[in-house]
C-alpha cells in the first residue's frame, strides 16, 4: 500500500511537466524578465571572517588618496551596483582507475572424543552415526574481483556579466551574474556567484574566475533539446525506488 501514494505522486509531477510542456508547443520557452540579482532566491548577504579595521593615515602635502589605486579616476567595480565582467575557462580533465582483488579460505573442525565421559550420551541426543570424534566440520571459500575506471572531461568558456551585491567590511566585493541566451526553441542559463578580492580585478574591468572565492558557475538550459534529454519522471521514480 505503500507504493500507491508514490506512485501517485509520479503520475501527479508527471501531469504537470507533460502540462507545461503542452503548454509550450509551437512556442519557445519563455525568457526571464530582467530582475534585481541581489532579489534571487538564490543570492543571500554572506557573512566572512575579516580582520579589524584600520583607520587609513593622512599625510599631508601629498596627492595620494587613502584607499585609492591610482591618481586618475579607478573604472573597475568598487561599489554595490557597478559591473564587472567575470571570465570563465575551464579545462578540467581526471582520468581515475582502481582495481581490487581478495581471495579468502577457511576450514574449521570440531569435535569431542572425550569430555569427562560426556561423549557417551552424544548417541542420545543425536542420531546413533554421529561421531563425537566429528560433530562440526566447515569450508569456507570467497573471492572478490572489483574494477573501476573514471574518465572526465569538462571544458566551459565564457564571459558573462556580474553585479555587485555586497560589498563585505574587508573591502571584498559579492557579485552574481545571470545570462539567458535562447536559440530557436533552445534556452541557455548562465549564471555565476562567487566572493572577489578589489586588487583581482583587471585594469579592463574582468575577473578570472578562479580568483572568486565560494564560486557558483552554473551552466545548463531547458527546451526541446533538454526535455528530449530529460528521462521521464517515471522513470526516474523506478530508478530510485527499485533495489535492482
Amino acid at each position: 500500500m505503500r507504493i500507491l501514494p508514490l506512485l501517485l505522486l509520479a503520475l501527479s509531477l508527471s501531469a504537470c511537466g507533460t502540462a507545461d510542456r503542452l503548454s509550450r508547443i509551437g512556442r519557445p520557452p519563455p525568457v526571464s524578465p530582467v530582475t534585481n540579482p541581489a532579489n534571487e532566491p538564490g543570492v543571500r548577504n554572506i557573512a566572512m571572517p575579516v580582520p579589524a579595521p584600520q583607520e587609513p593615515m593622512a599625510s599631508s602635502n601629498s596627492l595620494w588618496r587613502a584607499g585609492s589605486r591610482t591618481f586618475l579616476r579607478d573604472q573597475r567595480a568598487a561599489q554595490v551596483g557597478d559591473l564587472i565582467t567575470v571570465l570563465v575557462s575551464i579545462a578540467d580533465e581526471a582520468q581515475l582507475q582502481n582495481r581490487t582483488q581478495a581471495t579468502r579460505t577457511g576450514t574449521q573442525a570440531m569435535g569431542m572424543s572425550n569430555l569427562f565421559g560426556l561423549e557417551t550420551s552424544v548417541p542420545r541426543v543425536l542420531p546413533s552415526q554421529t561421531s563425537p570424534g566429528s560433530l562440526v566440520n566447515t569450508n569456507s571459500s570467497g573471492v572478490t574481483d572489483g574494477n573501476g575506471q573514471i574518465r572526465r572531461s569538462d571544458a566551459v568558456t565564457l564571459r558573462l556579466a556580474a553585479t555587485v551585491t555586497q560589498l563585505l567590511p574587508n573591502g571584498n566585493l559579492v557579485v552574481a551574474g545571470r545570462q539567458e541566451v535562447r536559440v530557436n526553441h533552445e534556452l541557455r542559463e548562465l549564471m555565476v556567484q562567487g566572493v572577489l578580492r578589489p586588487q583581482d580585478i583587471a585594469s579592463d574591468n574582468t575577473v578570472r574566475h578562479d580568483r572568486l572565492a565560494e564560486a557558483r558557475i552554473i551552466y545548463g538550459g531547458r527546451g526541446a533539446l533538454s526535455d528530449v534529454q530529460q528521462p521521464r519522471v517515471g522513470t526516474q521514480v523506478l530508478d530510485a525506488l527499485l533495489p535492482f
